[in-house]
């Protein structure tokens, strides 16, 4: 309520807010930026910044300032907050280059989520405390994901655990929570995570949800591949409701041939769930190709059962070869075909599936095989219509994600492109909309406290672009090209871009989720 109420005030004419030290300079001051706060409506005026925090924003500021910032003609906005990424291998890489994170600070994201799609090390501890010998360029918090957990008590093969087996995965998922983590995340659609059950995931959520954590999935089936998009939809409102928390749904889509224009009938069913009391939000990506592994995309579950080696086994099984084949050739249809698939990694790099099956001499089934035998690699799918998009991204509690990883331009370009699409190009969202959707709703949502507003005593985050020329430049061919038009970044107080450069500060902090109080022993 503090940051509502200071955030209206300062649009008062010649208003100011917070009071700049007794003595000495303020650290940075911004001046004559169109502000957003997150709150109100924007203004033309000042952000003064002492040490991490903001500490007075108004008009015409009279306070001398170690450094000013010219920001006459840009968008003065919070720091992006990044609900959903593949971060965490940068994170923790022993290049301090790379821990900078120069893909997400010059689109100006300075908070990312990392563990999603079921991913997270439930030894929380650890990754958290990362940041303390290896500094990093942006903050980032961490989930406890049921990939690891279930791999290190069940295995991998399609049954559901005994007793002890889920006494023991709960142990591990309210370990993570009392060490930090976010939340519970889930990835139902990628094996062996596809062979937990519901009542499993329920079981396992409660752990978090006794701890004050969040359940954020990539559900189950986003098209026709097992149950359904709108199912899947159904059981991960179910877990929350059963759980006792709330849910995220991960970069939301109507992913295939099968589920195109089902967008409306999707956003009705989370709408009346909202309404009904239910905490469902999600996250969006804004671009039509998913970033998923050829064998995530073509192979069904039941020759995934095992891992990889049980899978090229059954690859050599006479007898199995007509089931396979057909199961990959439904897959490739649901897909858009061939020429949907365009690998993003190794040797056929930058070609898709129907180019390397011509270059072969094959078919698109024999040429994937073939490929998968020698590795798994990344692709970017084609599957998504522009219609579906903008209808999940007007709805208000959608959020903006990247989902980035490897070989996809999303990892540079996601914010840069929603502005520039989205708002300038398609006019789907205003500026104030794809703002408030990629800081403050998603601060709100996972109760970043201080984070997500401009507002005296919130952390400095904060993000400069020209309005003119914010714009992604990566693309498919190209995927790590930097954006364009973002002029400074603040990252808890320092300036990790200046004069649309990257300063080299590593200022980020890993983020730990407060348990719930007497949760944890």
């Amino acid at each position: 309520m503090m940051f509502r109420r200071a955030a209206l005030l300062a649009g008062i004419a010649g208003f100011s807010l917070g009071a700049a030290p007794a003595s000495g300079p303020v650290d940075i001051l911004i001046r004559g930026g169109t502000i957003y706060t997150g709150d109100a409506a924007p203004f033309v005026g000042d952000v003064a910044i002492s040490g991490d925090r903001i500490r007075a924003l108004g008009r015409g500021l009279k306070l001398p300032a170690r450094k000013t910032i010219d920001a006459r003609g840009l968008v003065v906005a919070p720091g992006f907050i990044d609900p959903h990424t593949h971060a965490g291998a940068q994170l923790a890489s022993d290049d301090a280059a790379t821990r900078l994170i120069p893909g997400f600070l010059m689109q100006g994201v300075t908070t990312a989520f990392i563990g999603n799609d079921g991913g997270g090390d439930p030894d929380v501890r650890t990754v958290l405390a990362r940041a303390a010998t290896k500094p990093v360029g942006i903050n980032y918090a961490a989930y406890v994901g049921l990939d690891p957990v279930r791999k290190k008590v069940v295995g991998e093969g399609d049954r559901a655990p005994t007793a002890d087996e889920l006494a023991a995965m709960k142990q591990l998922v309210a370990g993570a929570m009392c060490q930090g983590a976010l939340g519970f995340s889930t990835g139902l659609f990628y094996a062996p995570q596809s062979f937990a059950g519901k009542d499993e995931i329920v079981s396992l959520a409660r752990e978090a949800a006794t701890r004050g954590g969040v359940y954020d999935t990539h559900l189950r089936d986003e098209s026709s591949y097992t149950i359904g998009l709108s199912a899947a939809v159904d059981e991960a409102i179910a877990i929350g409701r059963e759980a006792g928390l709330p849910v995220n749904i991960s970069h939301i889509k109507a992913l295939g041939v099968d589920v195109h224009g089902q967008a409306p009938a999707i956003i009705a069913k989370i709408e009346r769930a909202r309404a009904a009391g239910k905490r469902v939000t999600a996250d969006q990506y804004p671009w039509s190709a998913s970033g998923t592994s050829l064998v995530a995309s073509l192979v069904p579950l039941w020759a995934q059962d095992g891992g990889r080696a049980a899978m090229l086994k059954r690859f050599d099984d006479s007898t199995l070869g007509e089931r396979l084949r057909a199961g990959i050739t439904d897959n490739l249809r649901r897909r858009g075909t061939a020429a949907a698939l365009l690998i993003t990694e190794g040797e056929h790099r930058g070609r898709t599936l129907a180019q390397v099956a011509a270059a072969r001499g094959e078919d698109p089934v024999a040429a994937a095989i073939a490929v998968i035998r020698v590795k798994d690699p990344a692709v970017a799918s084609f599957n998504q219509t522009e219609e579906d998009i903008a209808a999940f991204m007007r709805r208000p509690w959608v959020m903006t994600g990247s989902d980035a990883s490897t070989g996809h331009p999303r990892s540079y370009g996601s914010f840069a492109r929603k502005y520039s699409e989205y708002v300038v190009k398609r006019q789907v969202l205003t500026l104030r909309e794809f703002l408030h959707r990629s800081s403050t709703l998603t601060a709100d949502t996972f109760r970043l406290s201080g984070r997500g507003r401009l507002a005296p005593d919130a952390y400095a985050d904060i993000v400069l672009f020209d309005p003119k020329h914010f714009a992604e430049q990566a693309t498919y061919e190209q995927p790590a090209l930097l954006a364009a038009g973002v002029r400074a970044v603040v990252v808890n107080g320092v300036l990790a871009v200046d004069n649309g450069t990257p300063t080299g500060a590593a200022a980020g902090r890993a983020l730990a989720h407060t348990p719930t109080p007497g949760r944890c022993g």
